[in-house]
């Protein structure tokens, strides 16, 4: 039997079903080989030769497709069929070949299919193939660049930025992205201006609304209303005068549909529609795609293959009749200058197939791919028609003219299907629908009403809008983005809130560091250029080495110019680059650098473990922080008032904001401390809230059996704690919510102390309840579970407990992924049963030195 490799377990399993029982099908579970992060994985002086090293967790994987080799000696390597899929299959042809499980004769091929479907499957296995040695030296030049850049210029950053974690090439200017969107908002000045809009009424007594645009005879542009004076003298020019309809224009327009998924398209949109994460997007979009239901997620390719484009019109035709369908097909063109990736768009691989006909699904995966069928079968639909309506209304002297304007749907065309979501959207008068209104009629007011508006800063960027962003500046490629988003929050350089992206302190320092001393390599059109250079190699056009030697020359002689400076030099010139956001003018016109606390050191950019923050040149005389972002002269340190002679205040530290009672003496070096709880906004704390967390721990009341029972906030949250007094130590009870810690009376604390008591290794009598039941074990019987640990959601089989990767959210577990998750966690353990082999008792057996203890009692 021919051994079939892929990446995963569940791709194998649904193309064994394909294949039958005349193939092997294996998963090799992604890469199998890396980069060791060690000096000289990549011989700089070496033509760039790289060493490789197979994983720990890898090394079965290729033990066991060496070990089906030795029964077939036929290897097909069939793993995705884009540039990363390409190294992959590369990866495992050499490591096989060093361990010579590969030998002279043995046949390997390649075979690549966008659809994991009976009849691609099939078609690729008759037309396999060699190795795509371009695309492999595509990849070899991508990661050879990222370790190059990763390796040298992230201890740049440990030994000049303390707290900085690390650099990529994407990922810096990912950030500089975010970091420079925030500055644009910090520097925004808002502009006052005014709008008038009447509301007003036909002679039919229909009503709609019209919007001010030639004031005193002249055409209104955006800021000639600047305040309410001159939006009240409007108003009054517009009561003052009787209107009528001056002209009633109708257009024709039509609306063509957008071309199907992409992978930073689909992105975008699950993400606008959804709130999905690009990270949640592509794992889901991968789950589809092993199924069977979608062709290939990682592509930037838009066009469709004939046959799906004759299975979508036949579809649109018995769904939604032939006048739904355009008499010719929709042909889109690809605007990659080189579709390295994936060529086709992505679409389901059965057009007959809805959201509907797939219950089965996990929700996120039927949402998904209900979002790829629809517009996929849209874009493929009629266009949609419109009439357009503009209506001039005005008074007769010509000193005030108003428009109203609207539009009908006069053929939905592919909007009764699906409508491409929008970024930041906005109320469009255009989308109104106006009543019936005739060119010379009267028009009565019902009311004019002037409105304030204050222009607004560029909003912050989304996950969705960042790929956007990223795409037209050629940074990165769609097989990437989820990757280089997900990067620079593990980092804590950007976090996530209410869907947007604002950069951290740590993230700001960073970019402002990269900015001043290697600003070439977080240029956008440098890191483009590079970009569609990796292209080229791909496409056969350009010699992988003297790209990266190009690359290498300059960046390692701006690596050692910089190596030689001071953290002082470094820390003043990042001062003064970001002197504007750091000290901001005063109202009081005082110098913004003087410490506001002791009035006399000078405020200077400080660094730390924890990332970057302003101090107090007094230091330690005066204590004086806050952060550098947003928190205006006073910062993030102030005084709430006073207690008992002592001041009260919050601060900022490595763990987050706390109240603190008084300053650090020689007599008192560590004053009283609370941190906020979870829940708890910094913004809100007054005198009072901060008293309360100072006053803890709190007491209850006298335990029943003895012994005081309190509520406080620990390491874990929030706790009620008692100790007995007979016991050696307390218990402890989990409290779910912090404002309990404050409320909780006695009957409840006593009745949760019993319950952990009785169960001291668990949560109560109640057994832990699943947060997914996944259902039976396929192969071996017995439930599998989602359960929650105190390290986080882990799945469950009898006395198995696999966890579940960072990147894969417990709510999109499947059955399939779980038993993938519990094999490999059981094939761990196996080693330490070996342990007891009895290769130790035979080597037991050998004890000649026993005979020369005599000789040496002797002496």
């Amino acid at each position: 039997m021919p051994v079939v490799v892929v990446e995963s377990p569940a791709k194998a399993k649904t193309i064994n079903k394909y294949l039958g029982s005349d193939y092997t099908v294996l998963a090799s579970y992604g890469h199998v080989r890396d980069l060791p992060p060690k000096d000289g994985s990549v011989d700089t002086n070496a033509d760039f030769a790289m060493k490789w090293e197979i994983g720990r967790d890898s090394a079965k994987h290729v033990r066991a497709i060496a070990d089906a080799l030795k029964n077939d000696n036929n290897l097909i390597l069939a793993t995705d069929p884009d540039r990363e899929g390409e190294a992959i299959s590369w990866h495992l042809e050499e490591a096989l070949r060093k361990r010579r499980a590969i030998k002279q004769d043995t046949p390997v091929s390649r075979v690549v299919f966008n659809a994991i479907t009976k009849s691609a499957v099939t078609e690729a296995m008759e037309h396999p193939r060699d190795v795509d040695t371009d695309l492999v030296e595509a990849y070899l030049a991508r990661r050879a660049l990222d370790y190059l850049v990763g390796f040298n210029l992230s201890p740049v950053l440990w030994r000049k930025l303390p707290g900085a974690r690390s650099a990529g090439r994407v990922q810096s200017v990912c950030l500089r992205l975010i970091v420079e969107r925030e500055e644009e908002i910090e520097a925004f000045n808002a502009r006052e201006y005014w709008s008038v809009k009447a509301l007003l009424s036909t002679p039919r007594g229909q009503e709609f609304e019209a919007r001010l645009t030639v004031l005193g005879g002249q055409k209104l542009d955006r800021y000639d209303l600047e305040n309410e004076t001159a939006a009240e003298m409007a108003v009054q020019a517009i009561s003052s005068r009787d209107l009528s309809v001056q002209s009633v224009e109708a257009k024709p327009a039509t609306r063509n549909p957008s071309p199907p998924f992409m992978t930073s398209t689909l992105q975008q949109d699950a993400s606008r529609k959804f709130g999905f994460g690009a990270r949640q997007t592509m794992s889901t979009a991968q789950r589809l795609y092993e199924a069977g239901y979608i062709t290939y997620m990682r592509t930037d390719g838009i066009d469709m293959a004939p046959e799906a484009v004759a299975a979508a019109r036949d579809a649109i035709s018995d769904r939604y009749g032939r006048e739904f369908i355009p008499a010719k097909p929709r042909i889109y063109k690809n605007k990659a200058k080189n579709a390295q990736e994936a060529h086709e768009c992505i679409r389901p691989t059965d057009m007959t197939v809805s959201a509907s006909d797939l219950a089965r699904l996990e929700p996120d995966q039927r949402k998904l791919y209900d979002l790829i069928w629809k517009r996929t079968l849209a874009s493929q639909m009629e266009s949609a028609k419109f009439e357009r309506t503009t209506v001039d209304v005005g008074s007769s002297d010509g000193q005030v003219v108003l428009r109203a304007t609207g539009q009908v749907v006069v053929f939905e065309g592919f909007l009764k299907v699906y409508e491409e979501g929008r970024d930041d959207q906005v109320v469009d008068d255009d989308d109104k629908r106006l009543p019936q209104i005739m060119e010379g009629e009267k028009a009565e007011k019902k009311g004019v009403t002037p409105e304030q508006h204050f222009t607004q800063p560029p909003p912050r960027y989304t996950e969705a809008t960042l790929v956007k962003r990223m795409e037209e500046l050629g940074i990165g490629r769609p097989s990437t983005y989820a990757s280089v988003i997900t990067t620079i929050q593990d980092r804590e350089y950007v976090r996530k809130d209410k869907n947007r992206l604002f950069p951290e302190d740590k993230g700001r320092i960073v970019t402002i560091f990269l900015m001043n001393f290697f600003r070439k390599y977080v240029g956008y059109e440098f890191t483009a250029n590079l970009e569609e250079e990796l292209d080229e190699i791909s496409a056969g056009d350009a010699d992988y080495k003297e790209v990266l030697a190009r690359f290498w020359r300059d960046f390692s002689a701006a690596i050692a110019e910089t190596s030689e400076l001071r953290i002082s030099e470094v820390l003043d010139k990042l001062d003064a680059a970001l002197a504007p956001q750091l000290y901001p003018p005063r109202e009081d016109g005082s110098d913004p650098r003087i410490c506001p606390k002791c009035g006399q050191g000078k405020l200077h950019l400080k660094t730390s473990r924890t990332g970057g923050f302003v101090g107090c040149g007094n230091y330690p005389e005066c204590t004086y922080t806050r952060p550098i972002a947003g928190e205006g002269a006073e910062g993030d340190e102030r005084m709430l008032g006073e207690d008992q002679g002592d001041e009260i205040w919050l601060k900022s530290g490595r763990f987050g904001p706390y109240v603190q009672r008084g300053e650090p003496t020689p007599e008192n070096k560590k004053p009283p401390r609370a941190s906020l709880p979870k829940g708890w906004d910094k913004d809100a704390m007054d005198l009072e809230k901060a008293l309360v967390l100072l006053s803890l721990p709190r007491e209850i009341g006298e335990h029943p059996e003895g012994g005081m029972i309190s509520a406080n906030f620990g390491r874990f949250g929030p706790y009620v704690m008692h100790k007995l007094p007979d016991d050696a130590k307390p218990t402890y009870a989990n409290l779910k919510d912090p404002d309990d810690v404050f409320e909780i009376g006695m009957n409840r604390a006593v009745e949760m102390l019993a319950e952990k008591r009785a169960n001291p290794g668990g949560r109560g009598r109640a057994a832990a309840k699943p947060l997914k039941e996944l259902g039976e074990h396929p192969e071996s019987g017995g439930p599998v579970n989602v359960m929650d640990g105190r390290y986080g959601p882990y799945v469950k089989w009898e006395k198995i407990n696999a966890t579940i990767p960072k990147d894969v959210d417990a709510a999109d577990m499947t059955i399939e992924m779980a038993v993938a998750l519990i094999a490999e966690k059981a094939g761990k353990k196996k080693p330490a049963k070996k342990k007891a082999a009895p290769k130790k008792k035979a080597a037991a057996k050998k004890k000649p030195v026993a005979k020369k203890k005599p000789a040496a009692g002797k002496g």
